[in-house]
């Protein structure tokens, strides 16, 4: 169980993972010793999975977001290995959710343009059979967040 400076660490570290020792120690009212000791241990214990910089979809020059819904008649062990192995290879593929109901598959897909989006949905289907595939443009981003709830640990 987190206590209230564990999830005040998390929180800083979803916000910003740049800060230094000395500000997040400041933040959460500890010395820096057991400030790290208390990131080591978050790290440790897998609440803290990796550290990593958010870059700007537009500035990368990948502004289009499809969602990709796939849907299969091939439910079995090794049709899943190769379609998580070959479109997991596809760096355009940012996201890949298996899901509960109509649709078998959620992928998220970032590209540069409408031409770039086909050149991904050929190599898609090019990795494994797919009953079905329907492509969702995104129109605006309202809310994008990577920082994760605290309020459930």
């Amino acid at each position: 169980m987190l206590n209230e400076t564990d999830k005040a660490l998390l929180a800083l570290v979803q916000q910003d993972a740049t800060l230094s020792l000395a500000e997040m120690s400041e933040k959460v009212h500890l010395s820096t010793t057991p400030c790290w000791r208390r990131l080591q241990r978050l790290e440790r214990d897998g609440y803290i999975a990796r550290r990593v910089a958010l870059l700007d979809p537009d500035r990368m020059n990948v502004p289009i977001t499809v969602f990709v819904a796939v849907r299969t008649d091939q439910h079995n062990e090794d049709w899943l290995a190769t379609f998580a192995e070959g479109v997991a290879s596809v760096p355009e593929v940012v996201e890949i959710y298996r899901m509960a109901g109509e649709i078998d598959y959620l992928l998220k897909v970032v590209v540069p343009d409408i031409q770039a989006y086909d050149r991904v949905y050929k190599a898609l289907i090019a990795k494994a059979r797919f009953f079905d595939v329907s492509s969702m443009f995104a129109m605006e981003r309202i809310k994008h967040t990577s920082e994760l709830p605290l309020a459930y640990v």
